[in-house]
């Protein structure tokens, strides 16, 4: 059960070990997708499909009749994976060997929808895949396996997403060899130590600022490449704004602002420079809403003239740029 690349990445890992026949595969409906508003099968679906694979699309677990038809499978075990998707107990108690979920953190910390990019936006030094078996509470289980990662200094969402589902595969192989060797001894969570991963809002890709550099950078790293994060310099004279996306850059502490924060400070060699509460943000690439990336240069050439009129450039930005 599972539906984006996380979720591919696993059933992936399963059907080249052989380590499990798989008997059917579920994932979320086909929902719309891009500009065109086509419907679209998840990541999971195509892979399922490529192997000859029984797929479901149950929209939710509410119909009996989806259930049943579960059941009727009679699998003794239950991979979960990033499926989106809260299980009823109903479904909870079909598998023999009961439901097991690969999550995207060392529980129990980071327990919900968004551990990579909540553990990125902390600041965290490391993470890691947990194997648990599901119950009615939300990543609340019993933990089978779980193994730790590294997050790089300036390691942005995919690359450790990608890093992580890679685990996540080897891990729940190696998860449903123990199963089938049985009995497994999983261990409890420790409450009093659970952290919750709230899944992203747009509040969460607005760029604070005010913050010390090191979060902001953490905070950039987090929303990267998806969804983003945001910040908006105004149009001068106009009662508008222009929303930019800011790739993952570097930062200089300075120990007290250079400027009031999130001023900007000028392009300086190849960067866009913003002010932070205790330092500069150096962005190197950045994209207009609507428009493709550029690197700061192309910006501070193409936009900067006419957003912030008294920013040093390094180069003339074209008069007509806004008219």
């Amino acid at each position: 059960m599972g539906t984006p690349d996380f979720a591919a990445a696993t059933l992936q890992a399963v059907l080249d070990n052989g380590a499990a026949r798989v008997t059917g595969v579920y994932t979320q409906p086909d929902r719309p997708c891009g500009r065109g508003h086509k419907c679209t099968p998840p990541p999971v679906k195509r892979l399922a499909l490529e192997h000859g694979l029984s797929v479901h699309q149950p929209l939710n677990f509410r119909d009996r009749a989806d259930v049943d038809q579960l059941a009727a499978l009679a699998p003794d075990v239950l991979l979960v994976a990033a499926y989106g998707l809260i299980l009823p107990q109903s479904v909870l108690d079909i598998p023999r060997l009961g439901p097991w979920n690969v999550h995207a953190s060392l529980l129990p910390r980071y327990r919900g929808a968004a551990p990579i990019q909540r553990s990125i936006m902390d600041g965290c030094a490391e993470t890691g895949i947990t194997i648990m078996r599901m119950e009615k509470g939300l990543d609340t289980g019993p933990m089978l396996l779980a193994r730790a990662i590294p997050i790089g200094a300036d390691e942005d969402a995919q690359s450790l997403h990608d890093r992580l589902a890679a685990l996540g595969g080897e891990m729940a192989v190696e998860a449903l060899g123990l199963l089938a060797a049985g009995p497994v001894h999983p261990a409890p969570q420790d409450d009093a130590l659970a952290t919750y991963a709230a899944k992203l809002t747009r509040a969460d890709a607005l760029i604070h600022w005010d913050r010390p550099a090191k979060q902001v950078h953490d905070h950039i790293r987090a929303m990267s490449p998806k969804p983003g994060a945001a910040f908006h310099i105004p149009v001068p004279g106009e009662n508008r704004h222009i929303r930019l996306l800011a790739q993952p850059g570097a930062f200089t502490l300075t120990g007290t602002p250079p400027g009031e924060p999130g001023s900007i400070l000028g392009c300086v060699s190849g960067t866009l420079d913003i002010a932070c509460a205790d330092g500069v943000y150096h962005i190197r690439r950045l994209q207009p809403a609507g428009k493709k990336p550029m690197d700061a240069q192309a910006f501070a050439c193409g936009y900067l003239g006419k957003l912030a009129p008294g920013v040093p450039l390094v180069c003339p930005a074209p008069a007509d740029l806004l008219d």
